[in-house]
């Protein structure tokens, strides 16, 4: 008996913990949203909503369907939160963030500021930390989210997956999800870069369906490189080569791809396969200095000269010209941040971590100590395998 009157109470205790799915949200009840977009919209905030259409993703029909795939809302407000709200004004069902791949922000809101935006976002519990920010660079959020494409009945889905790829074997692109944004934001030592999104073709069809029933698109997105903060603002914008460098120098890259010119004319591509940088800072005599070392082991991938690459020598001389190549990149992007006065390095960091007393001397002024900075750039070039064949057909044929 009383073993039964233990069950008993034990039942009754766990039938007041276990409440059951009191805050379930049914999925046919929801606007699950893949995207978003912000821009600026006089003293207001814009909010763009890329919203699933779940009934023709998973239609068998595809293309062919009656409806696109996404559905885009927008709301105006003072705040983010509001223009969330108020999309509900629009929206059958309730919004639903939780899913959200990309967060897309315009240019001009960039150059504006993003530390407002940020901040909104980051007090916002449904908001996971795993998606992407990108910046819309020459058009705004809103025209970037409304491109539909047809390798993916998802647009969110393809800016995600495109930028996850081309940071692992192309290296122009930066991982920027809404921790580390945030890390850089309050970091007195390092300004942040945000990966930027480009249309390209013909916007207005690229919004339509025709864009999806072709197997070259009107339109299409691409990415430009990175976009340059100097604290919250954009203030200028990184080249493809130069957001190369950047990763280079960040110890970023993980696979990659570049050329440069034969000694006797013509071209050798080389694959990038493995890389490791170091960022070391130094006070002589008064003065900070920055030294960045670079290594970095590559294949052989294309030979579009007359080159006998079965001689050490020529190895050797390989490895120079890429030296002298890669030296070449990072100079050009330390001296690109350099004049926008935004150390996007975190040289300050280096500075501040041999020698905390200068640093407090420089910190209050570091904008100009860092235009000034002295950066010596050594890299160390290792070409180890040459492929499935020695010798070009070029050279073979001689």
């Amino acid at each position: 008996m009383k073993k039964k009157c233990q069950v008993v109470c034990l039942l009754l205790i766990a039938s007041l913990v276990l409440t059951g799915c009191w805050d379930r949200r049914e999925l046919n009840e929801l606007a699950i949203v893949v995207g978003i977009g912000l821009d600026k919209s006089g003293d207001n905030i814009r909010v763009t909503a890329q919203i699933v259409n779940a009934g023709e993703v998973a239609s068998s029909k595809g293309g062919a369907g009656y409806s696109t795939p996404v559905s885009i809302l927008t709301a105006t407000e003072s705040t983010i939160s509001e223009a969330l709200r108020k999309l509900s004004t629009v929206a059958p069902r309730r919004i639903y963030t939780s899913h959200l791949r990309v967060l897309v922000i315009g240019e001009e809101l960039a150059h504006q500021g993003v530390e407002n935006v940020m901040d909104g976002l980051s007090r916002n519990r449904e908001f996971r930390t795993d998606f992407q920010l990108i910046i819309a660079k020459g058009t705004s959020a809103e025209n970037v989210l409304e491109i539909l494409m047809p390798t993916e009945k998802i647009p969110a889905n393809k800016i995600y997956k495109t930028l996850e790829l081309s940071e692992k074997v192309w290296a122009p692109t930066v991982n920027m999800p809404l921790d580390k944004i945030l890390a850089d934001l309050s970091n007195p030592t390092k300004e942040p870069v945000i990966t930027g999104i480009q249309i390209v073709g013909d916007q207005e069809t690229g919004k339509t369906k025709r864009n999806m029933s072709r197997s070259k698109a009107y339109a299409n997105l691409m990415v430009p490189g990175v976009a340059l903060f100097k604290q919250d603002k954009l203030v200028d914008w990184l080249t493809d080569e130069e957001s190369k460098g950047y990763n280079y120098i960040m110890g970023n890259v993980k696979n990659s791809v570049g050329h440069m010119a034969c000694p006797q004319g013509g071209k050798i591509a080389v694959e990038v396969v493995r890389t490791k940088s170091n960022i070391k800072g130094e006070v002589v005599r008064g003065k900070p200095k920055i030294t960045v070392s670079l290594y970095s082991e590559e294949n052989v991938g294309e030979v579009q000269c007359k080159i006998d690459l079965t001689k050490p020598e020529t190895i050797l001389q390989l490895e120079q010209l890429a030296v002298e190549k890669l030296t070449n990149i990072l100079e050009a992007t330390i001296q690109k941040a350099k004049k926008n006065k935004a150390d996007i390095f975190g040289f300050g960091e280096a500075i501040e971590d041999v020698n905390p007393g200068a640093w407090k001397v420089f910190r209050k002024d570091w904008d100009q100590y860092f235009a000034d900075l002295e950066v010596s750039v050594h890299v160390d070039v290792q070409i180890r395998r040459l492929g499935t064949t020695n010798n070009s057909l070029l050279e073979r044929k001689e």
